[in-house]
């Protein structure tokens, strides 16, 4: 089993033990008086390529990335230094996130937030409209097309939108066939945990010029921004670099060249 199947195993009893607790329907009354959420999409693509800054404690391959962790600062610097939005880790068990961190983040800024989590099931999509979610990660290498169908429409109804992450063409061409409006592509291999751009580089030509695309992980230097910019890449995502510098802000500013 690897590890993406063991977080998987993970969250279908974890979420099963929250519906347990606290009801679906319950969710949905809790999210209705919600006012609208900002335009994630819109909010990317009003720079020349967006940032989605990360908010993350920990990770099963980098270990602990910050400490002190202090979520509410972390995004307050992110969005003082341009960032277009601030995606945030809900798994606790394996990245060391939580909804007290999503929270703390959403009462601090103003930009659209992304629900960073497995999703595998309708309960997580009205958790996320809950709190306050612009978007939510949906993972193509999480589930069967028939289920990711099903929660796209799930998150639809619930008014956020999807991000929808592939690591491969295979994903890509589910990605494609569910009509995802913005795909983010994971330069993360997911069996050696090795990143390289090209992923995103290789797969971006394959992509209609109406879809719009995130390059996630491996993006290192302005220089990689620089060139997921010019190859047609609406937007990055990227976390640990930013997170393992001490000035936030200068690591941002430095990153996209503002």
């Amino acid at each position: 089993m690897n590890i993406l199947d063991k977080i998987i195993s993970h969250k279908r009893t974890e979420v099963g033990n929250h519906r347990f607790n606290f009801t679906m329907g319950q969710l949905r009354d809790q999210s209705s008086g919600r006012p609208a959420p900002p335009k994630f999409a819109d909010a990317l693509c009003a720079a020349p390529i967006g940032l989605i800054a990360e908010v993350k404690h920990k990770s099963p391959s980098a270990g602990v990335i910050r400490e002190p962790f202090d979520p509410a600062a972390i995004a307050a610097d992110y969005e003082a230094a341009g960032a277009q939005c601030v995606s945030v880790l809900m798994d606790r068990e394996f990245f060391g996130g939580g909804e007290e961190h999503f929270q703390a983040v959403r009462d601090q800024i103003n930009l659209p937030m992304l629900y960073k989590e497995f999703v595998v099931d309708p309960w997580q999509v009205w958790h996320a409209k809950k709190l306050g979610a612009s978007a939510v990660l949906l993972i193509a290498a999480a589930m069967p097309e028939t289920l990711l169908a099903g929660l796209m429409t799930e998150i639809r109804l619930a008014g956020l939108e999807v991000l929808f992450e592939v690591h491969n063409e295979e994903e890509l061409e589910t990605a494609l066939k569910l009509d995802a409006p913005l795909i983010g592509i994971n330069n993360r291999n997911l069996k050696t945990f090795e990143t390289s751009l090209e992923t995103t580089l290789r797969l971006l030509p394959k992509v209609g010029k109406d879809i719009r695309v995130i390059s996630e992980s491996g993006i290192r230097t302005r220089e990689d921004v620089e060139r997921l910019r010019d190859a047609g890449t609406a937007g990055i995502l990227v976390g640990e670099q930013l997170l393992r510098q001490p000035d936030l802000r200068a690591a941002v500013r430095d990153l996209m060249g503002t």
